[in-house]
C-alpha cells in the first residue's frame, strides 16, 4: 500500500509533467481527507482488546437512559469499545428481541444473572428451584448464552447450609450443562464471613474467644468446596470481594480453575479510586487463562449511567496491562 509521503513524492512528479490538472488543490484534498481519516482511526476503540458490559449498569436505580432507547443505547454501548454483554433483565422488551438489537450492535450475549425466587434453600423447595433453572437455561440457550450466573445469595448461617446451596448449585449446574451452558455463582461481600457447624448466623469478624469453633468455614470457600468443579464456576466480583477484605487476586491463585470469570469493579469509574490494582487482577486472571470479564458500574455518584460506563472503558482501553 502506497504510504502518505511516497503518494505526496508521486503527486509532486505528476504535477511537474503535466499530468494532474490543478495538483495543488487536488493533493491539499486528499491530505485534508487523509487527516481526517487518520483522526478518527486514532479517536476510534481498539478492537483488538475485549472486555463485557453488566447490563445493570444502565439501569441500576431505576435509571432509564438505556431502557428508553434499548437499540440505540447498544450501540452507543458498542461504539465505547465494549464487545460482549452481561444480562440482569433486558431493560424492558423481550429476551429475543434484545438479542436481535445486541447482534445489530455488534455485540454478543455471552452471560446473565438470573435468581430463583428463593431465600431459604431446602429440601422442599428444591424441585421447584430446579424448574425455575430449567426454563431459565432453556430461554437462554436458544439466544447463545455461555453462562448462567445466579448472584443473590441465598441463605448460608451453618457449614451444614452452605454444603447443601453447594447440592442445589449442583444441579443446577447438571441444567446448565446439558443444554450446553455453564452454571455460575456471583458472590456480593457477605459470602467472605465465618459460620460453624450447627450454627444459626454469621461468626463475629473478631472472634472473641481466640480461634474459631473447629470446622468453621468462610462461606466462599465453604461454596468452592461444596460445588462439583464439573458444574459450577464462579464469576468474581473483586470489589466486592475487596469490601469483604479479601484479595480477589489470592483467590483467583488459590482457586486457579473455579474462577472463570470477573467483575470489574472499582467505587465508581474504574481506576477513580486508587484502592483497585487491576494491573495485577488482569495479569492473574490472563495467566489463569480468564477470557471472560464484565464491568459493572453501580454508583457514578450522580452523573448519568452512560456516562460513567463511557469513563471505564477508557480507562480499560489506556491501560496497558488489559488485552
Amino acid at each position: 500500500m502506497t504510504n502518505r509521503r511516497q503518494f505526496m513524492k508521486n503527486a509532486s512528479l505528476l504535477a511537474a509533467t503535466g499530468v494532474l490538472a490543478a495538483s495543488s488543490n487536488l493533493s491539499a484534498a486528499t491530505v485534508s481527507a487523509n487527516q481526517k481519516a487518520s483522526k478518527a482511526k486514532a479517536n476510534a476503540p481498539k478492537v483488538n482488546k475485549s472486555f463485557g458490559l453488566q447490563i445493570y449498569s444502565l439501569t441500576v436505580g431505576g435509571s432509564t437512559e438505556f431502557s428508553s432507547d434499548v437499540p440505540n443505547g447498544l450501540k452507543r454501548i458498542a461504539a465505547m469499545g465494549y464487545t460482549t454483554l452481561e444480562l440482569a433483565g433486558t431493560a424492558g422488551v423481550s429476551l429475543t428481541e434484545f438479542k436481535k438489537y445486541a447482534d445489530d450492535a455488534g455485540l454478543k450475549i455471552v452471560s446473565t444473572h438470573l435468581n430463583p425466587p428463593y431465600y431459604e434453600y431446602t429440601r422442599d423447595n428444591l424441585g421447584g428451584i430446579k424448574e425455575f433453572w430449567k426454563k431459565a437455561v432453556a430461554e437462554h440457550a436458544a439466544i447463545g448464552c455461555k453462562y448462567i450466573i445466579q448472584p443473590g445469595e441465598p441463605a448460608m448461617r451453618s457449614t451444614e447450609e452452605v454444603a447443601f446451596v453447594g447440592e442445589v448449585f449442583n444441579e443446577a449446574g447438571k441444567i446448565a450443562k446439558a443444554a450446553g451452558l455453564t452454571f455460575g455463582y456471583h458472590n456480593h461481600s457477605g459470602e467472605f464471613v465465618w459460620v460453624a457447624p450447627r450454627g444459626r448466623e454469621a461468626l463475629p469478624a473478631r472472634w472473641p474467644w481466640g480461634k474459631f469453633p473447629e470446622g468453621a468455614k468462610l462461606v466462599y470457600d465453604g461454596m468452592i468446596e461444596a460445588t462439583d468443579p464439573s458444574l459450577v464456576i464462579f464469576e468474581n466480583d473483586v470489589y466486592w470481594t475487596v469490601m469483604g477484605q479479601r484479595d480477589p487476586v489470592e483467590y483467583m491463585q488459590k482457586y486457579p480453575n473455579r474462577i472463570r470469570v470477573l467483575h470489574i469493579k472499582d467505587v465508581a469509574v474504574l481506576g477513580e479510586s486508587g484502592m483497585m490494582n487491576f494491573k495485577k487482577i488482569f495479569e492473574t486472571a490472563y495467566a489463569n487463562g480468564i477470557q471472560d470479564f464484565f464491568v459493572e458500574l453501580e454508583e457514578n455518584h450522580g452523573r448519568p449511567q452512560f456516562e460513567g460506563v463511557k469513563g471505564c472503558a477508557e480507562y480499560l482501553m489506556k491501560a496497558d496491562f488489559v488485552k
